[in-house]
């Protein structure tokens, strides 16, 4: 229950010398405002890392083919094979746990001979043939146009979906783009549309530099027939692509008659895997934040146990009157903890109010000044401030504990001797 007679005391106790107070309150603040700035600078990295995977499917693994390097059945091993369509069917149909499983063909690229032309102009840019669902798999901003869709597929169309870099490389400021034709290695294409990154870990820029085709029109253009190059494997939500890989990669071993302990015959790349990885720094970096916040609190809380032992010295004539007047040793310990909790708790929750408000600073000139690097958002969210607050008051607590123990052994006899 409330007592006003009780906080009355409590805020003169404290006030009685407000400058060793507040410098006594200035430790729990400064260790509580290090752990909140700590912790929205983590997570300010983490949302600036996550944003360069920009809505990818991180559930994801691509898989090429390698070298065979056991024989088996007869095969030699340092053969080389193929992906094709049918490799694609089988794992449909035998993994049901996956949500996309997309072939993918790819010509061209940085660094090669100038593949597409338009008109005078011409450039090197990858070329994908893909099918539709890959922009599920690499999300893309459609700035004008259309994707590819199934009806591309099924008819074979050339149409073609060029970045931003290759719509600049290929055609003058505002010239119109749509309906008009590239010719890739000899092949006239339709564009049909254009399409920015998200984000993609700084590399958006060379990203916006390729061209997505229909697949069907991609192998029948370049002589690719059944092939596949390589796939984008996704895995449906609850399940992890790290661990049905294998199975995955079991089924192309069969059908491509490859030793089933040949690890090196299908190369991958397991997203999933990475990004796993880079939660795991991030829940490092918390923890090493929260480890090095509570050490600088820990500081202001012994300043604080400090400042209520010479508080209980300094009333030991008090305490002595109030214990001989009938005051049970909990009515004690009670005001001494009270005190100790509401000193912690004012400090601590000044110290979250400024670091609150330095990361309001920080937002708003990261707003005026554009996206940084691998770094964006900087926050702490509801649970965070929950958290500091249960720690604030065990802090508090645990400072006034020995002041507390000591203030119920005065004896009100001795209390009342003390000058």
């Amino acid at each position: 229950m409330f007592n006003r007679d009780r906080w009355d005391e409590i805020i003169e106790a404290l006030s009685r010398n407000w400058f060793r107070t507040a410098l006594t309150a200035f430790g729990v603040l400064w260790g509580i405002f290090i752990l909140v700035v700590l912790l929205a600078a983590g997570k300010g990295l983490e949302n600036g890392v996550k944003k360069g995977f920009g809505g990818i499917a991180t559930n994801s693994m691509f898989m090429w083919t390698q070298t065979v390097s056991k024989s088996y059945k007869g095969l030699p091993k340092g053969r080389r094979f193929n992906y094709d369509l049918d490799d694609v069917a089988a794992i449909k149909e035998n993994m049901p746990q996956l949500r996309f499983v997309s072939p993918r063909n790819q010509l061209g690229g940085f660094g090669g001979a100038n593949n597409v032309v338009r008109g005078l102009n011409s450039g090197a840019f990858n070329v994908y043939g893909d099918y539709p669902e890959y922009i599920e798999q690499q999300p893309m901003n459609i700035t004008s146009g259309r994707f590819i869709n199934y009806g591309d597929i099924e008819g074979k169309r050339k149409i073609a979906v060029i970045g931003e870099g290759v719509r600049k490389a290929l055609y003058d400021n505002g010239e119109e783009h749509i309906g008009t034709y590239v010719k890739i290695n000899g092949v006239n294409f339709m564009v049909v549309g254009t399409y920015s990154m998200v984000s993609s870990n700084g590399n958006a820029e060379e990203d916006e530099k390729q061209i997505y085709v229909p697949f069907t029109a991609f192998s029948q253009a370049f002589n690719m027939g059944n092939r596949v190059g390589w796939m984008a494997v996704t895995a449906k939500d609850g399940y992890s692509i790290t661990q049905l890989k294998s199975e995955v990669f079991d089924i192309v071993k069969n059908r491509h008659s490859i030793h089933p302990e040949d690890d090196r015959a299908i190369g991958n790349f397991d997203l999933y895997e990475e990004f796993q990885k880079v939660d795991g720094l991030f829940i490092a970096l918390k923890i090493v934040a929260y480890f090095v916040g509570i050490l600088v609190l820990l500081s202001g809380i012994i300043g604080i146990s400090n400042i209520m032992l010479i508080v209980v010295k300094e009333r030991t004539k008090e305490i002595g009157i109030r214990r001989a007047l009938g005051a049970s040793p909990w009515s004690i310990r009670g005001q001494i903890l009270m005190e100790s909790v509401f000193l912690t708790i004012i400090s601590g929750m000044m110290g979250i109010s400024l670091g609150a408000a330095l990361i309001y600073i920080l937002n708003k000139i990261l707003d005026a000044n554009g996206p940084v690097e691998m770094f964006a958002n900087p926050s702490v969210d509801l649970g965070t401030v929950i958290t500091a607050l249960f720690i604030l008051i065990f802090s508090g607590l645990l400072a006034g504990f020995i002041p507390a123990q000591n203030a119920i052994k005065v004896k009100p006899i001795d209390a009342l001797r003390n000058e």
